[in-house]
């Protein structure tokens, strides 16, 4: 009990020291804004710790974040081939012909009214499917091997960023516009001058979104079927063994190649959209 009391009290001053920081004007430099997350998530870690020693809470049931961390340290080799598996050879191909393919879909959309109407709602209808329904139908036609998960993260990150895209290409103003038409640009002209531009932020709002979808639809692929290798392959397994400490530290990979992946987007934002109000701060 003393050690679940001395957590909570060491918790609570973090999050006073936390929310002061926050407050304060050094939260907005580049420093604060690093810092304020990452002190906010080690008072997470201790309040789990201490709660999962003086709870006397058995590791089947919740591990302690020391175990997770332990267990990382000892399966390095095992995560890393995991993690080269699912985020390498699936998300990130699946990423990548996904947001391709819906970047030139709603460029093709904007040029034709016919699949405005058309194709956007049906669109919509296959983006409300059921990815547990979908990734064993995908798994079947493309294998057991990456094309397969590559082929769910494709579904799931091509409508997000397609309405995305078809939204941010009919962003710009209707006088900018008419501008660019007494100066005689041309469709293509203008879309590159003009309008690209003008979508930028609205892409990178569904690249965003796509970054967290795409790791999360490789490792659910992978519970349907993949090699003896892949983060769904080993969650799936260990949850049978209870083994709960390697489920979570493929969590923790997970979660931190997730983040990482978003943030690598967002620094890149950042710099295409400099212009943009979002980013003068």
């Amino acid at each position: 009990m003393t050690w679940l009391v001395g957590t909570i009290g060491i918790w609570l001053a973090a999050w006073a020291l936390n929310a002061r920081l926050a407050a304060s004007g050094w939260a907005r430099t580049t420093a604060g804004k690093l810092a304020v997350p990452i002190l906010f998530g080690v008072t997470i870690l201790v309040l789990w710790e201490g709660l999962v020693r003086g709870a006397g809470i058995a590791p089947v049931i919740l591990p302690a974040p020391s175990a997770i961390a332990a267990k990382i340290a000892v399966s390095l080799p095992t995560l890393w081939l995991d993690f080269s598996q699912t985020f390498l050879k699936g998300a990130l191909p699946g990423f990548v012909i996904g947001c391709g393919a819906a970047i030139a879909t709603a460029i093709a959309i904007d040029r034709s009214p016919f699949l405005q109407r058309g194709l956007l709602p049906i669109g919509n209808f296959v983006a409300a499917l059921p990815i547990v329904g979908l990734a064993p139908i995908l798994v079947m036609w493309f294998g057991f091997d990456w094309q397969s998960k590559a082929a769910v993260v494709v579904v799931m990150v091509f409508f997000p960023v397609l309405v995305n895209m078809v939204a941010g290409l009919q962003a710009s103003e209707r006088m900018q516009a008419d501008l660019m038409a007494t100066w005689g640009a041309s469709y293509w002209q203008s879309l590159v001058k003009l309008r690209l531009p003008a979508a930028m932020p609205f892409l990178f709002n569904g690249l965003k979104i796509a970054s967290t979808l795409a790791l999360i639809g490789a490792i659910v692929a992978e519970f349907f079927g993949s090699p003896i290798y892949g983060m769904g392959f080993r969650i799936s397994t260990e949850v049978g063994r209870l083994g709960l400490d390697m489920v979570w530290a493929e969590i923790a990979v997970a979660a931190l190649a997730g983040s990482a992946f978003y943030g690598l987007i967002a620094l890149i934002e950042r710099w295409v959209t400099f212009w943009h109000p979002s980013q003068r701060h």
